[in-house]
């Protein structure tokens, strides 16, 4: 973790306008010590870690000491409600830290609770985070990075495989991984003119890297699949070669329409559609997009054409619900690509603070006794 500490003219300026004012005031009529309470209104996986290095990090630029209690350790469960930690200290030196403190636990702790469920959802795939190019700028980046870091190795811990990485190499420590990962975008087999095309540059300027391709540019997955294969035999036999689906959600994967798709997972898991499925839930099976039936149809290809060592990497749109319907359709993923770990419903990730306790004396606004400590002794 690389924790940016901020000179009081920064904190300042991107903390409300009544918090320094609160610190001012507090400087002028004498300190306190106090104890602030920081929690969550939805249950989530704790995920404190960059607050707490954050607040570190500014009490030594202050010359303070935080006394920073974690009621929950890295990676729990966490209920609605339960305080995630304890913040003991001068409030001179901790009243304008609270914007920006919340800011950097709320969303890691969803985010971690989403990439836990679906680590665990499909424990015998990898995931890689590939949450960059959906974030707000660089902090929100190294905040998902970190979540989903930890949320995996929750669900590493029973067993899932989690994530094996991400897709940059700024963020790839949180994944104990040396670089990101990844071979092509879209844009390079346009570039190319065709899939084959793309993998043969692909090989050629990195002939040791294993290769990832695309095969949804020109809407032939199971043709360019194969075409690949074929072509790079060698690589394909020694599971050095993984096709990757990403087909648009407006159409269906090559040779699959609605008959179609009901029938591959007739056949290979028909139990996936004998009972109640929501309209979202029969989009994952047998829907358009990267749906449970595409990705069985993909290795049926696959195997008939005896490449059963090539790896399937799914994306689009992977986030909690969708992994739980494939663990359902025991879809054949061995990778999932993916950043739908980030909170879909923003509101979910607003954390709050509350002080509990001033010079020792056990004090909360009404509504807030459940966050006070030892029923009522700090």
């Amino acid at each position: 973790m690389t924790p940016t500490p901020l000179g009081d003219a920064d904190i300042a300026a991107r903390t409300d306008t009544y918090f320094n004012r609160t610190r001012a005031i507090v400087e002028t009529f004498g300190d306190a010590r106090v104890t602030y309470a920081i929690f969550l209104r939805r249950p989530v996986v704790s995920a404190p870690g960059l607050l707490v290095e954050w607040l570190q990090a500014v009490a030594r630029e202050r010359g303070q000491v935080f006394d920073i209690e974690l009621l929950h350790p890295e990676g729990d469960w966490v209920g609605a409600g339960e305080p995630l930690v304890y913040v003991t200290g001068s409030f001179a030196a901790l009243a304008d830290l609270e914007t920006l403190a919340l800011q950097k636990i709320g969303a890691a702790c969803v985010a971690a609770h989403n990439a836990y469920q679906m680590c665990a959802a499909l424990p015998k795939a990898a995931f890689l985070a590939m949450d960059a190019r959906h974030c707000a700028g660089a902090e929100m980046q190294e905040i998902m990075a970190y979540a989903a870091a930890v949320g995996s190795r929750a669900a590493q811990k029973e067993g899932a495989r989690g994530f094996i990485g991400n897709a940059n190499d700024w963020t790839a420590h949180y994944f104990g991984a040396p670089v990101g990962y990844g071979t092509m975008p879209h844009a390079l087999i346009g570039y190319a003119g065709s899939t084959l095309r793309a993998a043969e540059m692909f090989v050629e300027r990195f002939p040791h890297d294993d290769l990832t391709v695309l095969v949804d540019y020109f809407g032939r997955e199971v043709t360019d699949a194969l075409e690949v294969c074929t072509r790079f035999a060698d690589m394909a036999a020694a599971g050095r070669l993984a096709v990757r689906l990403d087909t648009h959600g407006g159409r269906f994967l090559e040779g699959l329409d609605p008959q179609e798709s009901y029938a591959v997972l007739e056949r290979r898991v028909p139990g996936a559609l004998r009972r109640y499925r929501s309209q979202a839930e029969l989009r994952y099976l047998i829907g358009t997009g990267v749906s449970a039936a595409a990705i069985w149809r993909m290795r049926e290809a696959l195997d008939e054409a005896d490449f059963p060592a090539v790896r399937i990497v799914a994306s689009s749109g992977f986030g909690v619900e969708k992994c739980s319907v494939m663990a359902d359709a025991k879809a054949p993923i061995d990778v999932v690509g993916t950043g739908s770990f980030i909170p879909e419903s923003w509101s979910e990730t607003y954390a709050t603070a509350d002080i509990i306790a001033y010079d020792g004396k056990p004090m909360v606004k009404i509504g807030r006794e459940f966050l006070l400590r030892n029923a009522g002794k700090v």
